[in-house]
């Protein structure tokens, strides 16, 4: 839309665009606040009002009709008669379990992970991690030991990355492979929805032993748990030789510089003379195109890790005795990387 000639974004006045930028962490609050106390969930029967809810949900009823009144302001909700509220389309996605895992997603990010954000001014004066300042400890240790938080980690994944794995399936061509190996696979998402594609391939699911627990159940339900051999270890120890195809799905992007060329260089040892690794991850663009710097800006805070350009990704392959030879993109906002032995 323009306004006289100039972008709806333009009409706005720089200063006016950094302070809602700076206050979006006020709806994060909101919203958060919501997902955490299973707003969507009371009132999946129907309208009810703060009333109603406060007494079974221990919460104080002026507070939490304040909370819906501002949640109807952003579309979440709907006022009806007797300042009963309903749930709209995107209140209804924000109910456990709705498909996108939104409720998942911003327990964790909005919750325990926010912490991290909070420290990120120590992470540009150090390069550290602000979740290890906040929780004393780095992301996946934390997420160990605390099965709770893990559980809406892995479902927030799921709704992250929901879209790609049919992408991924769909983007390169996985049946002239006979057997694919999923690096820090999960619980096997992405490797059953490549096998349910292509009949050929066989899988080998590898992950540590407390993420790979719910795989068995996910394969069976998808009916590949025939053609997938689960294998327990520690990447950065070693990864299961002899594939014909290496997934790495969002794991380069977790760890920093040297732990990523300790898990290239362990892929690269596995693999043959023929074997393609495959990096499926997002690929920052050169220059001031938009791209996906917030992401960046995750990884640093978060994990330690970071995006990476095409280039960048070159580079550290070439480290690691590995060379790119080209980049696919999906529909999504993920790209393949390919790389074989240099």
């Amino acid at each position: 839309m323009s306004v006289h000639g100039e972008t709806a974004s333009q009409a706005v006045p720089p200063h006016v665009q950094l302070i809602q930028m700076g206050t979006a962490a006020w709806v994060n609050a909101v919203v958060f606040a919501a997902a955490k106390i299973g707003l969507a969930d009371q009132l999946a029967a129907g309208p009810r009002s703060a009333a109603e809810l406060a007494g079974p949900m221990r919460l104080h009823a002026p507070s939490l009709h304040r909370l819906m009144r501002t949640l109807a302001g952003l579309g979440i909700l709907t006022e009806r008669d007797a300042q009963r509220f309903a749930l709209t389309p995107m209140g209804e996605a924000l109910k456990t379990g709705a498909p996108g895992s939104a409720r998942a997603t911003l327990i964790a990010f909005g919750g325990t992970f926010w912490h991290g954000w909070e420290e990120i001014l120590y992470s540009l004066e150090t390069g550290h991690t602000g979740f290890d300042k906040a929780h004393g400890m780095p992301l996946f240790e934390y997420l160990r030991q605390h099965p709770a938080d893990a559980s809406y980690f892995n479902e927030a994944m799921v709704g992250f990355h929901g879209n790609e794995p049919p992408a991924v399936a769909q983007a390169y061509d996985f049946s002239r492979f006979k057997n694919v190996v999923d690096v820090g696979g999960g619980t096997g998402n992405l490797l059953a929805t490549i096998l349910s594609r292509h009949a050929g391939p066989r899988g080998v699911l590898f992950d540590r032993s407390h993420v790979v627990l719910e795989a068995p159940s996910l394969l069976k339900a998808r009916g590949v748990e025939d053609r997938v051999k689960i294998e327990v270890g520690d990447f950065f120890e070693t990864v299961p030789a002899g594939g014909d195809a290496y997934l790495l799905s969002h794991v380069i992007h977790d760890w920093n510089e040297d732990q990523c060329l300790t898990l290239l260089r362990n892929c690269r040892a596995a693999m043959t003379p023929t074997s393609r690794l495959l990096i499926i991850e997002l690929v920052l663009r050169e220059g001031n195109a938009p791209g996906f710097g917030s992401a960046d800006m995750v990884m640093m805070t978060l994990t330690g890790g970071a995006e990476r350009t095409a280039r960048e990704f070159e580079s550290l392959l070439a480290r690691a005795g590995l060379t790119m030879t080209r980049v696919i993109p999906t529909t999504t906002s993920a790209s393949i990387v390919e790389a074989q032995p240099a």
